[in-house]
């Protein structure tokens, strides 16, 4: 029969041991601070729309408003949302132990920065920055910051729109952002995966690196995920049950 206390004591022992630890955290980490997933958001007047109509460059340029709009919805719970016990047990442990821990997340919340992991590495970029739709054609080109307020915002002088400062379909990841989860994944004595379907590459493969270089790899999940293959510990629960436990 499956002692799960005993897992957990070995886990912990085994952070405590190690010199360098990598979490990689998905939505359903932010789930429990009760912002809803990507899919989830797109519910009662949004569910009728087509998730590439409201996530990509192609549907805001057709409907700026609408998309404007939909990620100020989201922009309001994100600001609402409070980190939730798994976040605060990881800023806590940086803390107390400065250097070891990289948190790079698939989300676009701030939760790990408000809660003490101020350098997490966010694959998919920010929600709450704005950036330029395509740059700012004024001399001196001005900041997003400068826009002129509207719904989107737009440059005063070159009429340049202010876009949210997330990764949309079939766009690059942030300038390094990749890289430096990569080399975290593969510098790792230990590999958490927290609240993450394993579905949405290449952050899905993080896990795997990891373990080729050697980590210990387990995955925090209260459901089956796509690479649980490349665990050799699994951990049913949720962020906030579980990582207090094995972090404070």
């Amino acid at each position: 029969m499956r002692d799960l206390d005993a897992e957990l004591h070995e886990l912990r022992a085994r952070i405590d041991r190690a010199a360098r630890v990598c979490v990689l955290s998905g939505a359903g980490m932010s789930a429990e601070s009760g912002i809803p997933t990507f899919r989830d958001a797109l519910t009662g007047l949004w569910s009728r729309f087509d998730p590439a109509q409201l996530a990509s460059e192609e549907g805001f340029r057709a409907d700026p408003r609408l998309v404007w709009d939909w990620y100020a919805q989201r922009r309001e719970g994100v600001r609402a949302a409070q980190p939730n016990a798994g976040h605060l047990a990881l800023g806590a442990f940086a803390q107390r132990r400065p250097g070891v821990l990289t948190v790079v997340t698939q989300n676009v919340d701030d939760l790990h920065q408000r809660a003490g992991n101020a350098d997490a590495i966010r694959l998919h970029g920010d929600i709450l920055a704005d950036r330029w739709l395509q740059p700012c054609r004024c001399r001196p080109r001005r900041d997003p910051g400068e826009a002129e307020p509207g719904r989107p915002p737009r440059c005063p002088g070159c009429g340049a729109l202010v876009r949210p400062g997330v990764v949309w379909f079939g766009e690059m990841l942030p300038e390094g952002a990749m890289e430096a989860a990569e080399r975290a994944a593969r510098a790792a004595e230990l590999m958490l995966v927290v609240g993450t379907s394993g579905a949405v590459w290449p952050a899905a493969g993080l896990a795997g690196t990891a373990r080729r270089a050697g980590a210990f790899v387990a995955i925090v999940n209260p459901h089956d995920s796509e690479i649980d293959a490349s665990a050799q510990l699994l951990l049913p629960g949720t962020a906030a049950q579980i990582l207090p436990r094995l972090f404070a």
